[in-house]
């Protein structure tokens, strides 16, 4: 076995522990999904953000990307209005149900995230941010992890 390999099953292993420990928090105190919190997250941040904006910041698929925003759109939490200069297309918004949802969420996922690190140095946690950071953007330039 390479050098890289644990590292990647580490990394794999403290992703899943993360994700899960921080997703039950939140549906616990929202009944939100970890999930929907990032789609959020992404609708609020990116001006006019379409459904092909969350399929190139997730690499995940359109129909698995069209699936969860029609579970936010269900919800309440977002709509879809006609792009402006694309009537083929949708823009994304939150509704203002949505933008209080996640407005509650993110103390909730920033909470829950400090304290399972709390264990670990902040020098370290800031080395690990930035080496995460480039190769996360060596694989994005590249366009390496996306599905077929």
């Amino acid at each position: 076995m390479s050098h890289i390999t644990p590292v990647f099953l580490d990394l794999v292993r403290v992703e899943t522990r993360l994700y899960n420990a921080v997703g039950a928090r939140l549906r616990a105190e929202h009944g939100l999904a970890l999930g929907q919190f990032e789609f959020l997250q992404i609708i609020d941040r990116v001006d006019g953000c379409r459904v092909l904006d969350i399929v190139r910041e997730l690499a995940i698929t359109v129909g698995a990307v069209s699936k969860a925003v029609d579970r936010l759109v269900a919800a309440g939490w977002c709509v879809r209005v006609a792009h402006p200069q694309d009537r083929r297309s949708s823009v994304l918004r939150l509704t203002r149900e949505g933008e209080r949802v996640l407005a509650a969420s993110r103390p909730v996922v920033e909470r829950e995230l400090a304290s399972l690190t709390a264990t670990v140095p902040a020098a370290d946690l800031g080395r690990l941010a930035a080496t995460l950071a480039a190769l996360r953007a060596s694989l994005e330039a590249d366009d390496q992890g996306r599905p077929g």
